[in-house]
């Protein structure tokens, strides 16, 4: 560990020692706006959340390939891939994706099982992202149910500076050790168009594309065409290949901007079974197989946003129809003879959802800076559908559900005086699955003078059960697992401190500190648990609880074309999980983690020195283990870990061609013993967590006009 921290602290040190010895170009500072949890458009020092904001120029910097890519730099933030579905989701502060709510421009993304939670992070196009911003903490009140850990809103370019923009650029990347650039049969293949069209002052057109085809990684394993029967065909992780098409079509007139908004996504992932058998064509005719799958998912996004005035009032009115259907299909095929045994068949529906959403806000009604409040409505009609293939259920191989969600909501913001603003808030949930929710907030923001501010968060959020744990029924001589339809929502609730302070130094440096103090606590959390042992039967129940500290302490500095930070967070999580007689202590296990970007430009020659890193304590938890007669939980641990980005991007021909190389995950990190999973009545967990592919490189070109 000394070596690798005295490796980044050299790292840092050049960066340190060229930046004080060269001159620099002028540098021109623009205030970062934010929209997340704002009545409208907002600098971030007025915010009256605490917004971490990740924009278009560190995107590029990361030579990132995925939203997931991106977060991965971001702390308390872990990306948890799944073998066999090949899906990414955010773990935000120690709780899984379902907790967390993912927009695009303020819409909730659908995904395979909800509305903007568990949403498969690399799927989401991250070519056309102007910036990404993410606040931590229950925000029911102004985005609705499963925003308990927090709130993504990734927001896209909808302009351009230029008459005509055109960007393109092709990134190659190897995976782990893994490369094939002829073929293409190995590692990671990008390819980028963007174009902007400013048609005239009012009107705006844009569309992009960006394929993104990852052809797997096989780590221990041997790939799709080996036939041995030892458990080593396939990959670690599935290869998937993966399209995104979108389009924007905006127009903006003296106080009214109306953009609408056209999404597409297409994506192939192969499942290669570890698993061979043989088969036999006739007695003497014999070959080796596999139960293989491919699936396909594709979306449509249609979005009209409005924001213009009704006299004096602010009206923000969003409107969508998205549709994802996940699809499969299962054969048979012949690995040495390379061939399918049979046919493949016609795909067929694993996951699908059909979502009509509305928001809409109304604001500023008094027309005055003292104080201010907002009313808005929110509803979702979703239609549900889960395949046999997809689970079991009761009643039916099929699962068809519809539900309609609509929520009022209202906020006061009063500036109270020059320094203290505050802004209590109130959200009503019905819905025509569960009973009436409630959410609260309460901010208040001291401005103790233009560059220190101390903020005050309280606020609740609800997440709904899910298919699986509404509908699940597997009940058979091995079996019995139950869902429960009488679960109620999940009730969480967080309450922060934070403060900032900015300083500008006679010597050029722009400085930025910070420190916050967040406790979250979720109550009523859903698990599948031990309802009887003799017979054994699982049940979803409403049961356990968690809650979790998290303090946080960050660093800006900015002089010239040096531009770092550094930040650090310790957390802890206390679980009270019950199983059975079984029950957990509700200690609290705490990680520390801490991050660091420093950013150069080497003067005249331009070129872009860009260092990430990342490091993860060793975290721990109750795990239920033991046999089923006498089940006891036992601690369960996650190793530490090492992560480290090196990005060199160098411009020629007045910048209209720009060549990015970099080295990512320096460290070399793949898997990590992880015993904090636990295993069921059938199986055991895994000792092991794949969380990344190991050290990759990369060359990126592209060209601007």
């Amino acid at each position: 560990m000394k070596k690798k921290v005295l490796s980044i602290l050299s790292l840092s040190s050049i960066f340190l020692v060229n930046a004080q010895q060269q001159d620099s170009l002028k540098h021109k500072k623009i205030e970062e706006v934010v929209v997340t949890g704002q009545y409208t458009q907002q600098s971030i020092n007025k915010s009256i959340y605490k917004v971490e904001v990740i924009n278009a120029e560190q995107i590029k910097n990361m030579a990132a390939t995925s939203v997931a890519d991106v977060l991965n730099q971001s702390l308390n933030v872990l990306i948890i891939s799944d073998r066999r579905s090949g899906n990414s989701t955010a773990n935000l502060m120690g709780l899984g994706g379902e907790y967390t709510k993912v927009l695009i421009d303020n819409i909730p993304v659908v995904g395979d099982i909800g509305l903007g939670n568990n949403i498969d992070l690399t799927k989401l196009n991250i070519n056309n992202v102007e910036r990404i911003e993410v606040v931590r903490g229950s925000m029911g009140v102004d985005y609705g149910s499963n925003a308990v850990a927090g709130v993504i809103n990734i927001i896209t370019r909808k302009n351009s500076q230029k008459a005509l923009t055109l960007n393109a650029s092709v990134q190659e990347e190897t995976v782990g050790k893994e490369y094939d650039f002829k073929k293409k049969g190995e590692g990671r293949h990008i390819q980028t168009l963007n174009v902007g069209y400013n048609i005239n002052e009012n009107w705006y057109v844009g569309a992009n594309i960006n394929r993104n085809d990852f052809q797997g990684f096989k780590g221990t394993q041997e790939g799709y065409k080996y036939f041995e029967q030892d458990g080593k065909r396939g990959y670690l992780w599935q290869p998937k290949d993966v399209l995104n098409v979108d389009g924007v079509l905006r127009y903006s007139k003296n106080k009214t901007s109306i953009f609408y908004k056209f999404g597409f996504v297409n994506e192939k992932l192969n499942y290669y079974n570890p698993t061979v058998g043989e088969h036999f064509y006739s007695v003497t005719d014999r070959t080796y197989f596999s139960n293989d799958r491919d699936y396909q998912t594709t979306r449509y996004l249609h979005q009209l946003n409005v924001q213009t005035k009704l006299g004096a009032v602010n009206y923000t009115g969003d409107f969508s129809y998205q549709t994802q259907d996940r699809k499969y299909r299962d054969f048979k095929y012949d690995i040495p003879n390379r061939k399918v045994i049979g046919n493949k068949g016609d795909y067929q529906s694993y996951n699908k959802a059909d979502v009509f959403y509305s928001r809409g806000v109304f604001s500023n009604f008094l027309d005055s800076k003292k104080i201010d409040f907002q009313l808005g409505y929110e509803l979702d009609h979703t239609s549900g559908y889960a395949g046999n293939i997809a689970g079991t259920f009761k009643g039916t191989d099929n699962v068809k559900r519809k539900i309609f969600n609509y929520a009022n909501f209202m906020s006061i913001e009063w500036n109270a005086t020059d320094w203290l603003s505050l802004r209590p808030g109130y959200r009503l949930a019905l819905s025509d699955k569960f009973d009436a929710q409630h959410n609260y907030s309460l901010t208040a923001r001291v401005k103790a003078t233009e560059n220190d501010n101390l903020r005050l968060v309280v606020g609740s959020a609800n997440r709904f059960p899910n298919f699986d744990e509404l509908y699940t029924y597997m009940v058979d001589s091995n079996h019995d697992i139950r869902g429960n339809e009488d679960l109620t929502p999940e009730k969480g609730m967080t309450v922060s401190v934070n403060g900032e302070k900015r300083i500008s130094t006679d010597s050029g440096w722009n400085l930025g500190l910070g420190a916050s103090a967040t406790y979250l606590h979720v109550k009523d959390r859903i698990e599948s648990v031990t309802v009887s042992r003799q017979p054994l039967k699982y049940q979803y129940l409403n049961l356990n609880k968690y809650e979790s500290f998290l303090f946080e302490a960050n660093f800006k500095a900015q002089k010239k074309q040096l531009a770092l930070a550094a930040n650090v967070a310790y957390y802890g999580i206390s679980k009270k999980l019950k199983d059975g007689d079984a029950v957990s202590p509700n200690d609290f296990f705490f990680t520390l983690e801490a991050n660091a970007v420093v950013n150069y430009t080497i003067p005249n020659v331009n070129t872009t020195l860009s260092l990430f890193y990342k490091y993860t304590g060793k975290t721990q938890e109750f795990v239920l283990s033991g046999d089923l007669k006498k089940p006891e939980y036992r601690i369960g641990e996650r190793d530490d870990f090492h992560m480290m980005n090196f990005i060199v991007t160098q411009p020629f021909f007045n910048n209209h061609l720009e060549l990015s190389l970099g080295i990512k995950n320096i460290f070399d990190v793949s898997s990590i013993r992880d015993t904090t999973l636990p295993g069921n009545a059938h199986e055991a967990a895994d000792p092991k967590i794949n969380l990344f592919y190991g050290r990759s490189y990369l060359a990126r070109l592209s060209y601007n006009f």
